[in-house]
């Protein structure tokens, strides 16, 4: 008996890409903030490209706390998705072209989002990776730094509790 002969890597790497540019455009703040996720493997890296209206404070100049807090929540969110999306694509259960037809699974909620600042976040590009500290069935709790020159010196940081996904509900089913 003969294997499947296994897929070319830039194959894999197309579909990888597709069900992340899905997951990314179904979050219309993200866009908003100009937020651009990097993927390595099964790790994201999120980019707030810089953009004036994102400086808080015009005298210092300095980012928005506001904007900074987001930027750091949509990381968190991202990198959970894609912890639970990503082995659901390899195994197939997940098709990237469904999902890019809007097709999506559903997205953990936020129950809580607790924000450091560090220091003044300066107006350039602010990069941001999360680790997701516990993922159950019905909670997860992930930690998230962001930083901009050296990761080694992060300007925020924050812990998020979110509520996960519970199966099919009743308006999933009547849609598939």
């Amino acid at each position: 008996m003969s294997r499947p002969r296994p897929e070319p890597v830039q194959v894999v790497k197309q579909r990888r890409d597709a069900a992340l540019a899905a997951l990314v455009a179904s979050v219309p703040y993200i866009q908003f903030l100009n937020i651009s996720f990097d993927r390595r493997g099964d790790e994201l890296t999120g980019q707030m490209n810089f953009d004036q209206k994102l400086i808080g404070n015009p005298f210092l100049p300095a980012l928005h706390g506001g904007a900074t807090a987001a930027f750091l929540e949509m990381t968190a969110m991202m990198a959970l998705n894609w912890m639970h999306v990503w082995p659901k694509i390899e195994a197939g259960e997940l098709d990237p072209a469904d999902m890019t037809a809007g097709k999506l699974p559903r997205q953990p909620k936020t129950i809580d989002f607790t924000v450091d600042y560090l220091r003044s976040g300066l107006p350039r590009d602010a990069y941001a990776r999360a680790t997701v500290a516990r993922s159950g069935r019905r909670f997860a709790s992930v930690r998230v730094e962001a930083w901009q020159d050296h990761k080694t010196r992060p300007f925020a940081q924050a812990v998020g509790h979110f509520l996960m996904p519970q199966g099919e509900d009743k308006r999933d089913a009547k849609q598939g």
